[in-house]
């Protein structure tokens, strides 16, 4: 079957943002008294929502991720991207060239998948085809965003396939019933192990470069 719709995750797949966001939060926590090295943070945080990450850090270090941190966090982080981010080579060019509907399913808040999007360039490709974890009650490794994000697009889960480039995206897309690619050229690739991690996911593909994904696309339809 080939794929009719195409989801792609935000951060570390359309921007790369990985290494600025963790950057940001780790120096947060430990303003607060809450170490975390980055190995821990890519390991257990990434790709999932805020609310997910606050679980972990309530159940696995004791720490309260208040409404007032968070405001502090997502202040930080926008005045970085606003002079550090940058799209992940070639993927604009690769959305382009497969020629098939495509949307964005994120963990981030809508504010922050815009505002990553618009620095960019790459918001006229997708809007308004924006979908984020704050529309649905469970965030990954959960399948309901992109449950959601088919069902607003008109597709069957089937022939849709997720590009992801966290073991949580990855499990998300799998209980979704959905096809992925995994992506690992993001500059968080080297510190989070990433090809061994999503190796273990069992996804359709693996890329490292985005000028790949077309073609992977036709090869696994």
């Amino acid at each position: 079957m080939a794929p009719g719709l195409v989801i792609f995750d935000c951060d570390g797949v359309l921007v790369d943002s990985e290494p600025i966001s963790l950057d940001v939060l780790v120096g947060l926590l430990a303003e607060e008294g809450c170490a975390l090295d980055l190995a821990t943070g890519y390991g257990a945080l990434l790709g999932r929502s805020m609310a997910s990450v606050a679980d972990w850090l309530r159940r696995e270090r004791g720490f309260e991720l208040t409404e007032t941190l968070l405001a502090e966090a997502r202040a930080r982080l926008f005045r970085r991207f606003e002079t550090e981010l940058r799209p992940i080579p070639g993927v604009a060019e690769a959305v382009r060239a497969i020629g098939r509907p495509v949307c964005v399913a994120s963990s981030s808040q809508p504010d922050r998948i815009r505002l990553a999007l618009s620095l960019t360039g790459l918001l006229p490709l997708f809007e308004p085809h924006i979908f984020s974890a704050t529309m649905v009650a469970r965030g990954k490794p959960a399948p309901d965003l992109f449950q959601l994000a088919a069902a607003r697009m008109g597709a069957d889960p089937a022939a849709c396939v997720v590009i992801e480039d966290s073991p949580a995206g990855l499990r998300a897309a799998a209980a979704a019933g959905m096809r992925a690619v995994a992506f690992t050229g993001g500059g968080h690739a080297g510190p989070a192990r990433l090809r061994e991690t999503v190796a273990n996911c069992a996804p359709a593909a693996i890329i490292g470069k985005m000028e790949d994904l077309p073609a992977i696309l036709r090869q696994i339809g």
